[in-house]
């Protein structure tokens, strides 16, 4: 079990606080408003009404013993960046913070953010990836060049197995999973004898241009 500061109680902050919660982690959820703590009190760890803006109150509650802590008070830029520069300071081991703009995400990531996630922007990326391409089941970016899609098998790839379609050298691409059927089991790690099925979903990672010829497929 891992131990979690989060910061800013929004949509945002409280979603990320109660699913941290239902996975048994332990939870500290911290804002200056009474009433997001009461809506949160009782599916969390602890709740506290602060300003996390105090460098004090980030000391009383221990920020520096927390596994991670996550700075969710992204639509304020000026205190998500004085937050992340405190928690830097104090010694934070390591820190999440919510952007709500690239230029913000820089910041964060230049006054010492361990990780910056952009929400709107992600969330964006995966819908239109969605729309535009029927065979795009999800969608991760994880960086400028890389990308890793949940697709649906292209049908020239049916009844063969990996090490027959030579995957990696043909289309440098990698198979990290393949999904059975909707709701199926995932087999992590395929070996190269996996016969792919027409049911089958492929999770696969690349660099975007190889990664985006394997979804035009049929």
């Amino acid at each position: 079990m891992k131990s979690f500061l989060v910061i800013g109680l929004g949509r945002f902050g409280a979603s990320v606080a109660q699913e941290l919660s239902a996975l048994g982690q332990e939870v500290l959820a911290l804002d200056i408003d009474a009433e997001n703590v009461q809506n949160i009190s009782d599916q969390v760890t602890q709740a506290i009404q602060g300003d996390a803006q105090d460098e004090a109150v980030l000391r009383s509650v221990g920020a520096r013993n927390f596994d991670c802590c996550v700075v969710a008070v992204g639509a304020d830029m000026e205190a998500s960046i004085l937050i992340t520069v405190m928690l830097k300071e104090l010694g934070a081991r390591y820190i999440v913070a919510k952007a709500i703009a690239p230029i913000h995400a820089r910041v964060l990531e230049r006054v010492g953010a361990d990780r910056v996630v952009l929400p709107e922007i992600e969330m964006g990326q995966r819908l239109a990836q969605r729309l535009a391409r029927t065979n795009v089941v999800d969608y991760i970016g994880v960086s400028d060049d890389f990308s890793i899609l949940e697709i649906h098998t292209p049908k020239s790839w049916i009844g063969h197995s990996l090490g027959e379609l030579n995957v990696r050298a043909r289309y440098l691409i990698n198979v990290l999973a393949i999904r059975h059927g909707e709701g199926g089991r995932v087999n992590v790690s395929p070996a190269a004898d996996q016969i792919i099925g027409p049911d089958d979903v492929l999770i696969v990672i690349g660099t975007n241009d190889n990664v985006n010829k394997v979804v035009e497929m049929n």
